[in-house]
Protein backbone atom coordinates (compact mmCIF):
# COMPACT_ATOMS: atom_id res chain seq x y z
CA UNK A 1 0.00 0.00 0.00
CA UNK A 2 1.65 3.64 0.86
CA UNK A 3 4.29 4.74 3.19
CA UNK A 4 4.36 6.95 6.03
CA UNK A 5 5.55 10.57 5.25
CA UNK A 6 4.01 12.87 7.60
CA UNK A 7 5.26 12.76 11.61
CA UNK A 8 2.53 15.11 12.53
CA UNK A 9 -0.84 13.44 13.75
CA UNK A 10 -4.21 14.91 12.48
CA UNK A 11 -6.93 14.52 13.96
CA UNK A 12 -10.14 14.21 12.29
CA UNK A 13 -13.74 15.19 13.19
CA UNK A 14 -16.65 13.60 11.52
CA UNK A 15 -18.57 15.22 7.96
CA UNK A 16 -14.93 16.26 6.59
CA UNK A 17 -12.68 15.33 3.94
CA UNK A 18 -8.95 15.95 4.53
CA UNK A 19 -6.69 16.31 1.88
CA UNK A 20 -2.92 17.14 1.25
CA UNK A 21 -3.14 20.22 -1.06
CA UNK A 22 -0.85 21.94 -3.43
CA UNK A 23 0.59 24.05 -1.35
CA UNK A 24 1.57 20.64 0.74
CA UNK A 25 -0.32 21.31 3.77
CA UNK A 26 -3.30 19.34 5.42
CA UNK A 27 -6.43 20.81 4.36
CA UNK A 28 -9.90 19.65 5.43
CA UNK A 29 -13.29 20.53 3.53
CA UNK A 30 -17.54 19.53 4.73
CA UNK A 31 -18.52 16.90 2.97
CA UNK A 32 -22.06 17.38 1.21
CA UNK A 33 -24.17 16.65 4.03
CA UNK A 34 -21.90 18.88 6.43
CA UNK A 35 -23.64 21.69 6.52
CA UNK A 36 -22.09 24.03 8.89
CA UNK A 37 -18.38 23.55 7.79
CA UNK A 38 -15.75 25.84 6.02
CA UNK A 39 -12.62 24.43 4.03
CA UNK A 40 -9.67 25.43 7.17
CA UNK A 41 -6.04 24.27 7.01
CA UNK A 42 -5.14 21.97 9.91
CA UNK A 43 -1.98 20.63 9.79
CA UNK A 44 1.37 22.69 10.34
CA UNK A 45 3.58 20.15 8.74
CA UNK A 46 4.67 21.26 4.97
CA UNK A 47 4.78 17.87 2.84
CA UNK A 48 7.34 17.93 0.07
CA UNK A 49 5.30 16.46 -3.20
CA UNK A 50 6.71 14.24 -5.61
CA UNK A 51 5.39 13.45 -9.13
CA UNK A 52 4.05 10.12 -9.55
CA UNK A 53 2.49 9.66 -6.34
CA UNK A 54 -0.73 10.56 -4.58
CA UNK A 55 -0.78 12.14 -1.05
CA UNK A 56 -3.48 11.07 1.36
CA UNK A 57 -4.52 11.25 5.02
CA UNK A 58 -4.22 7.45 6.53
CA UNK A 59 -6.33 5.41 9.29
CA UNK A 60 -4.39 6.76 12.08
CA UNK A 61 -4.10 10.33 11.49
CA UNK A 62 -0.49 10.62 9.28
CA UNK A 63 0.44 11.94 5.55
CA UNK A 64 1.20 8.98 3.37
CA UNK A 65 1.67 7.90 0.09
CA UNK A 66 1.15 5.71 -2.65
CA UNK A 67 3.26 4.93 -5.79
CA UNK A 68 0.29 5.69 -8.77
CA UNK A 69 0.21 2.46 -11.13
CA UNK A 70 -0.04 3.99 -14.56
CA UNK A 71 2.03 7.16 -14.24
CA UNK A 72 5.21 8.01 -16.07
CA UNK A 73 7.01 10.85 -16.65
CA UNK A 74 6.28 11.21 -20.29
CA UNK A 75 2.53 11.59 -19.63
CA UNK A 76 3.91 14.56 -17.46
CA UNK A 77 5.46 16.37 -20.09
CA UNK A 78 2.25 16.88 -22.48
Amino acid sequence: MGERIGREKIEREDGYLYYVGKDGYVWRAPMKHNKRGRKKKVGTEKIQKEPGYMYYVDKRGYVARAKLKNWSAKKRRR
